[in-house]
């Protein structure tokens, strides 16, 4: 399951559709748990493989966040062709990219799935440097660091570490979607870490913060790292996003 993958739901509940996103030089299988799980509720999941993921470092390397966003893109138009409602969610960078397409689709999407959002790699695992990492978009700008690569001992399902030149992307994309956090329209369920060791917990806050139309659930988890869908909470989680799920599945879908 390193590919993306589309799972058909059943009876009323499969007319809801979950779009899963994963993360920055990660791949669906940090999904695989949460999507079977909503599967067997009755939902219609769909995992999406981001472009240049899979891969080698210079297929990634070589895409833009704009290429990821088209990737989640895809998903979404494939999913609304078999569903009458659509939630979009997200683990790590996945999770801004869910909170990208919900700012652009306001129409389209019912609910927001925000997992460990990394808006900024400051956790106590990264190595101090990761700190600079304002400064990694002028870096790829002037051709510095193709090759060189952030260690992210918690995340990496198949991957050594994230690329510098990847990493300037997310950048570029968190500075969109935090621009435009006040365009969120669909409701949105915040799960963290408290101790993450990539992303720190004031990532979610930004959510919190900064979506004011709009309700926020936030829960952080006591004894998670960073991949919380396949780590020791990852129970809690599954239960949480379903009551989440379930509540949206009731309302009247969106008309757009």
């Amino acid at each position: 399951m390193s590919k993306e993958f589309l799972l058909v739901g059943k009876g009323a509940r499969g007319r809801t559709g979950i779009l899963l996103v994963h993360s920055l030089s990660g791949t669906p299988k940090e999904m695989r748990l949460l999507a079977r799980s909503l599967n067997l509720q009755g939902y219609t999941v769909l995992t999406v493989n981001l472009a240049g993921h899979g891969g080698t470092r210079e297929h990634l390397v070589n895409t833009s966040w704009l290429d990821w966003l088209a990737s989640v893109r895809r998903g979404a138009d494939l999913l609304a062709s078999r569903v009458d409602r659509l939630v979009v969610g997200g683990f790590s960078t996945g999770a801004v990219l869910a909170l990208a397409l919900a700012q652009e689709r306001p129409l389209h999407v019912a609910g927001v799935l925000a997992l460990s959002p990394a808006f900024r790699h400051d956790g106590e695992g990264m190595p101090r440097y990761a700190r600079l990492a304002f400064l990694l978009p002028v870096l790829r700008a002037l051709g510095i660091g193709q090759h060189r690569m952030f260690p992210e001992r918690s995340v990496q399902v198949d991957q050594p570490g994230t690329p510098w030149w990847a990493l300037a992307e997310t950048r570029k994309l968190t500075a969109s979607v935090l621009r435009r956090m006040t365009m969120l329209r669909a409701p949105c369920l915040v799960m963290h870490a408290r101790h993450d060791d990539v992303a720190s917990v004031s990532n979610a806050f930004e959510i919190v913060h900064k979506a004011c139309h709009v309700n926020v659930s936030l829960q952080l988890l006591a004894d998670s790292a960073h991949l919380i869908t396949m780590g020791r909470e990852r129970r809690e989680v599954i239960a949480r996003v379903a009551a989440f799920v379930n509540g949206l599945a009731k309302a009247p879908a969106l008309q757009g």
